[in-house]
């Protein structure tokens, strides 16, 4: 396979890997998390390729992991081998105060944490946009972009109409991390057109809603609460209340099981290349639930499926039948306002 599959120009200077590790899982409420285990772990998504982390500030000790492993990687193996992980955080302040003083105090924590000299792509998220000082954040983080703290500057779950308010400011971010899947395709409506425009590109995440979007739920009946014991599942199940229950989404797992075993591949890798080949889609971010369970071969099976015309008229033949998450739920990153 050629290495240019797995990977993508991010920016002119940052090739990342197409499917990035999702470091959420480490946070709580995923089940119980041995350091040992899960740093270990990263050594082996590292060397199958996967070599992309996508973390947080408030993603508990995700980043001081993503540090361990990098100090262990470079005794072990050498700064070069170091250069070759791409880290991504976000940025994820209460609203309030954004002075330079207090944003450059979290971007120093992120880097001291991390072990980097300098933040891969530092992706923002602010909770409530009728507090405007998001746009002091926006020039503090500019700032410590051109001091070289931060390489490349993202965001996270901001919409569109949002996104549009900085660019006509003159801030020009790299990206922006959205929630898109086979049943989330929210982004297509405003983001994906603006994106084009203005030559940004999407990180994307529930791709595989928490894990529901596997063979393991096909067939299965509705699920009750009490077996719902993760956020990535809580969270993703109301996703599929909302857009036409668990009976649609049954049908959606048979044509998708179809597809899968026409190409001798999952479920899981046939929504996930789904949505790797939607137009701006830079990367699809896989949760990592590291020391617990590992995904990596099948996550790697992605890389070498090509779906055609006629697997996409047979899960449009369901999708069609959905609600349209958009009027229900709004733009991309509306559930968390």
């Amino acid at each position: 396979m050629d290495l240019d599959d797995k990977t993508c120009q991010l920016t002119f200077d940052l090739k990342i890997c197409k499917i990035l590790n999702g470091m959420w899982q480490v946070a709580g409420g995923h089940g119980d998390i041995d350091p040992e285990s899960a740093i270990s772990e990263m050594f082996a998504y590292h060397d199958s390729g996967l070599t992309t982390w996508d973390m947080a500030d408030i993603y508990g000790p995700a980043e001081e992991y993503l540090g361990e492993f990098r100090k262990r990687l470079e005794k072990q193996r050498g700064a070069d081998e170091t250069n070759k992980v791409q880290a991504l955080t976000k940025f994820v302040p209460n609203p309030g105060p954004m002075t330079r003083q207090i944003v450059e105090h979290y971007i120093e924590q992120s880097i001291k944490k991390m072990n980097v000299k300098s933040i891969d792509v530092l992706q923002f998220h602010w909770w409530d946009y009728n507090d405007t000082r998001y746009i002091d954040a926006l020039h503090h983080l500019t700032k410590l972009c051109d001091e070289g703290k931060i390489r490349h500057l993202g965001l996270t779950n901001f919409d569109t109409d949002t996104i549009q308010i900085m660019v006509d400011q003159g801030f020009h971010p790299i990206s922006n991390q959205v929630q898109y899947s086979i049943i989330d395709q929210r982004p297509q409506v405003k983001m994906v057109p603006f994106c084009k425009k203005n030559k940004m590109q999407l990180l994307t995440y529930g791709t595989l809603c928490g894990g529901f979007l596997s063979k393991k739920y096909l067939g299965k009946a509705e699920p009750a609460r009490s077996e719902i014991n993760t956020f990535s599942l809580q969270k993703y199940k109301n996703m599929i209340d909302a857009w036409g229950g668990w009976k649609l989404f049954q049908e959606l797992l048979s044509v998708l099981d179809v597809i899968a075993t026409k190409h001798d591949s999952s479920i899981a890798n046939v929504a996930t290349r789904y949505i790797l080949d939607k137009p701006t889609v830079a990367g699809v971010i896989i949760g990592a639930r590291l020391g617990i369970s590992n995904n990596i071969s099948d996550n790697l099976q992605v890389f070498s499926l090509h779906l055609d015309k006629e697997d996409d008229e047979k899960i449009k033949s369901i999708t069609s039948k959905s609600k349209d998450l958009f009027v229900a739920i709004g733009d991309c990153g509306d559930e968390y306002r």
